[in-house]
């Protein structure tokens, strides 16, 4: 298990680059199945959980070759099927929880498929049923094998249907999607997710073929093809990672510029930085944010208490909550935080406390944090990743606090955010591996 040893108290300064999204390339990665033909992906992140999928694709007899950084081929056109029911291609879906993305493609063009229940973070209950109730509406039988403790799927011919979802998830529409777009006549998909990311596969599957229409909203129609072709696709920066930055400089109290950052694709999360008093200036599609030695949080117009909780798109994605919330500590005034989709994302707060933040955690969905203003500097501290957002998070208390920090368990920082002490050392941090 790998750690970091944060020296606390140093100012960020410069430019600094987002990676590509993490939760687009995943979807893009999967989509690349539904073709034999050649598919290249741009700006795709070194990071491990998509370097896992990408070994997997090799694994399944997928072609992939990379001619530069950033830059993968894939081509599936000698599958092998017989590895798809192996032991080992299931223990490795388990471990990775973008592997549930490989049912729709697989199935859609193969007719069948067997996964594994899907690991990833440990936030709670993540249920699948919006997957599994979406693709059975399109024909598709469901078997759970106890022997090999997986999900058997099979389809002798998917045809399209009108289907409302009981929730907006993003993985979960993005399966559906993938299964339908080779189906046989119109899919209607109401409630669907409508997240930029979902937007960017929409697209890439119209360039290889797919019809798919009401792009960007939440009522998507797709008329099903017989085969789609190869095409070439570029991933948005990641959102997520933009966020992480913009709420490093403010608790640094850093000057700091975020290039190429897609700010149309940004939705409501700068808004909800300017809501903790941080200030940022939109310089063409960078974001600067000046040293701050203070920054006030809002409260409502009827002078209650500020509440940020998370929702679907276009609302704050849940993945920002962690980052808000550190945050919020050193802001003046407090602030609701409410997390809604997830029942333990807030469960590392306790070692915020600990670094002497002071958060009232009234349940697994909410806490309220009393900010210090800078009045009171965090406290360095020992402490343990338990998932992507909240190790990131974490490393962010651990640069703005006195003193000598550590993290363990960054393997879990890693699967989400590309080499970030040598990003962040470049930019005046003090964080070292060991």
């Amino acid at each position: 298990m790998a750690s970091f040893v944060i020296e606390g108290g140093h100012k960020l300064s410069g430019d600094i680059h987002p990676q590509g999204a993490k939760n687009e390339v995943l979807q893009i990665i999967c989509a690349t199945l539904l073709t034999s033909e050649e598919v290249i992906v741009h700006n795709i992140p070194d990071i491990l959980d998509v370097n896992n999928l990408i070994q997997l694709m090799r694994d399944m007899g997928v072609t992939v070759s990379s001619n530069k950084k950033g830059s993968f081929s894939f081509k599936a056109e000698n599958i092998n099927k017989d590895y798809l029911e192996s032991d080992t291609f299931l223990r490795k879906c388990s471990n990775l929880r973008g592997s549930v993305m490989l049912i729709g493609p697989l199935l859609a063009r193969f007719g069948k498929a067997v996964i594994s229940k899907p690991g990833g973070d440990k936030i709670g209950r993540r249920r699948l049923d919006t997957h599994f109730i979406g693709i059975r509406n399109l024909g598709a039988k469901f078997n759970y094998n106890a022997k090999l403790e997986a999900y058997e799927v099979s389809a002798e011919q998917l045809r399209g249907t009108y289907m409302l979802l009981d929730e907006a998830s993003v993985t979960g529409t993005a399966n559906i999607i993938m299964t339908a777009v080779l189906a046989k006549g119109v899919t209607t998909i109401y409630n669907a997710a409508c997240e930029p990311y979902l937007q960017q596969l929409c697209r890439m599957l119209n360039r290889m073929g797919a019809k798919i229409q009401g792009i960007a909203s939440n009522l998507l129609t797709i008329e099903g093809v017989d085969s789609l072709q190869g095409t070439e696709h570029t991933i948005l920066p990641d959102m997520i990672e933009v966020g992480s930055f913009i709420g490093m400089a403010a608790m640094t109290r850093s000057d700091l510029t975020i290039k190429n950052v897609s700010y149309n694709n940004l939705g409501i999360i700068p808004e909800s930085f300017r809501r903790l008093g941080i200030h940022l200036e939109q310089l063409g599609d960078d974001i600067h944010i000046p040293s701050q030695d203070t920054f006030q949080i809002e409260s409502f117009i009827d002078g209650s208490i500020m509440t940020i909780a998370d929702a679907p798109w276009p609302g704050l994605t849940p993945d920002l909550l962690s980052i808000l919330l550190v945050v919020a500590t050193q802001a003046k005034g407090s602030v609701l935080i409410h997390q809604k989709m997830f029942e333990s994302r807030l469960f590392f707060v306790d070692k915020l406390i600990d670094m002497g933040a002071q958060i009232i955690l009234c349940d697994p969905h909410r806490a309220v944090v009393i900010g210090h203003n800078h009045s009171i500097q965090l406290r360095a501290g020992n402490m343990t990743s338990p998932d992507i957002r909240a190790g990131i998070a974490l490393l962010i208390a651990a640069m703005s606090a006195e003193g000598t920090s550590q993290i363990h368990n960054i393997e879990q920082i890693d699967r989400g955010y590309q080499n970030i002490e040598g990003r962040l050392n470049a930019i005046g941090a003090r964080i070292t591996r060991l």
